[in-house]
């Protein structure tokens, strides 16, 4: 099979250069050089959120401006040179709530459109984060690929780069040649995991080899929240250090291990591996021994912080001499897909006897929407007084609208997510507000509204594990088990659409089948 697949491969390209390079397939190009494309739509959207994410939030970049989501494919970089680039579309949201299906269909169109006009490729670049939602449709990823196969045929030679949290069904997985994932929880690891996915692309165009000759897909029936599958901690740190030693065998392009996205209630959201190669037994046994492991360590996951509920939470904040004490507002975390406009916990802070005058402990709140008090905010200016209600526009399950009577400390323009923030001061705590919502994770989010993080009593924050940046400054750190439409505690939620057995759900299942399961090659 495989010299059958190489052989076609070659046939395909027709002559190979001294060089490696095949002859490009149109009639236009550089000669030598390969036509890749490059498109991709990404978004972890939760089913258990109210909030609706539409076209603008993906703030798509046509053309040669896709290049710059990129930085190995600038200008200058060796994989620019190599290959004739013809960017389509590449559209990246925040997470959120699932995609409208207007939105998706307006994305999904401009994409085939642009593809049409610059065929046909040698190989395509699909860059996709996994978990989208849209309403009405299951596997969005799924479709997309599909969609894009039908413009582009089966002799394209395509690679996949997802999140680690995202859900390779069937049909993914058949339709992609190349899939890879990130291997780190924070995702430090993006940006070369996604260089990995063009390099393994170059790489076979270069050598004439095209689609590996198999590809071993094992679903895994686990689904658990990345703040208990942390790279940080054991078991996954151990789990996912497995990975590049099984990618790296003779006979093995790539492997991978997807945590799968555990805020969406659709049959594909579960735990898979996948590897893929030239070599059936090499690609069999690494598929399998992956899969086996992590099967082996599920009940060894837990969180990546200490947890309790808020109270248990401020109690900790309160008895720590260590400053800055992170607390992690997880139910309505916008990095992991919520609406971000839950008002729950701050309108617990607000009520604090111990927050109620300016001399209390500090405290940092970041952040809630409230695009009418912004609006009052910058009729105010900086100093003056301000009173108006935040949040709860979009979730207002668990708590209403909160009430902020406070002074402006300071206002900021230009963020491409917020749009406008600013801080007001009630008491000791400093609410940060926005016209739109928008996740803080790094120091200068902070820090470019005058508030100085690292010498505050506690900072509270919308956000599940801490990112890199937030990770280093805390002195203190507890997750604070929140409600919200990504809330921690996966048995709170209501599931219908899954399969079962699932663990943690069905914690006695009996062990799964976890043998390689060979998926057909792209057009078969």
């Amino acid at each position: 099979m495989k010299h059958i697949t190489v052989a076609f491969v070659a046939c395909f390209f027709g002559i190979v250069t001294h060089a490696g390079f095949a002859q490009p397939s149109s009639k236009t190009g550089t000669p030598g050089k390969p036509r890749v494309g490059i498109t991709g739509l990404g978004i972890e959207s939760s089913t258990f959120s109210p909030a609706l994410t539409h076209e603008e939030d993906f703030h798509a970049r046509y053309d040669d401006a896709v290049f710059t989501s990129y930085p190995f494919l600038s200008a200058d970089a060796p994989l620019r040179q190599q290959v004739t680039w013809l960017p389509a579309l590449v559209g990246k949201s925040l997470p959120g709530g699932a995609v409208t299906r207007e939105a998706y269909e307006s994305l999904v169109g401009q994409t085939l459109d642009r593809l049409k006009k610059n065929a046909p490729y040698d190989g395509l670049f699909l860059d996709i984060h996994g978990a989208m939602s849209v309403v009405g449709l299951d596997d969005p990823e799924g479709d997309f690929i599909t969609r894009i196969r039908n413009v582009i045929g089966y002799k394209t030679l395509v690679s996949v780069s997802m999140d680690l949290h995202g859900n390779v069904s069937e049909r993914l997985a058949q339709n992609a040649d190349l899939i890879t994932c990130y291997r780190m929880a924070p995702h430090e690891d993006a940006m070369q995991s996604k260089e990995r996915a063009v390099t393994n692309l170059l790489d076979r165009l270069k050598s004439g080899k095209g689609k590996p000759a198999y590809k071993a897909w094992i679903p895994v029936p686990i689904l658990l929240p990345g703040e208990k599958t942390s790279t940080r901690i054991e078991p996954g740190k151990s789990l996912y250090q497995q990975v590049a030693p099984a990618a790296a065998q003779p006979g093995v392009i790539d492997a991978a291990i997807w945590i799968g996205y555990a805020w969406a209630d659709e049959p594909r959201n579960h735990a898979v591996v996948m590897v893929y190669g030239d070599d059936k037994k090499a690609v069999t046994q690494a598929a399998e021994k992956l899969a086996a492991s992590f099967w082996d360590v599920r009940n060894q996951f837990d969180f990546v912080a200490p947890t309790g509920t808020l109270d248990e939470s401020l109690k900790a904040a309160f008895a720590s001499d260590k400053h800055p004490f992170f607390i992690s507002d997880t139910g309505d975390n916008p990095t992991a897909g919520g609406a971000g406009d839950v008002t729950w916990t701050l309108k617990q802070l607000l009520a604090r006897p111990e927050f109620q005058k300016p001399d209390g402990p500090s405290l940092i709140y970041a952040s809630i929407p409230a695009p009418e008090l912004i609006t009052k905010a910058i009729a105010a200016g900086v100093g003056g007084h301000v009173e108006g209600t935040a949040g709860a526009a979009v979730d207002a399950r668990f708590a209403p609208p909160v009430p902020l009577n406070g002074t402006v400390e300071s206002i900021v323009s230009g963020d491409q997510n917020a749009e406008v923030e600013a801080v007001i001061r009630v008491g000791s705590i400093h609410v940060i507000i926005t016209q739109k919502r928008k996740p803080y994770h790094k120091e200068i989010d902070f820090t470019q509204l005058g508030l100085k993080p690292r010498e505050a009593d506690m900072v509270v924050v919308k956000i599940g594990y801490l990112e890199p940046e937030l990770y280093a400054m805390q002195k203190g750190w507890i997750m604070a088990l929140t409600p919200g439409g990504v809330d921690q505690d996966l048995f709170r939620l209501p599931y219908k659409r899954i399969n079962r057995p699932m663990f943690p759900f069905d914690k006695d299942m009996t062990k799964p089948n976890l043998s390689a399961q060979f998926i057909p090659l792209s057009g078969k």
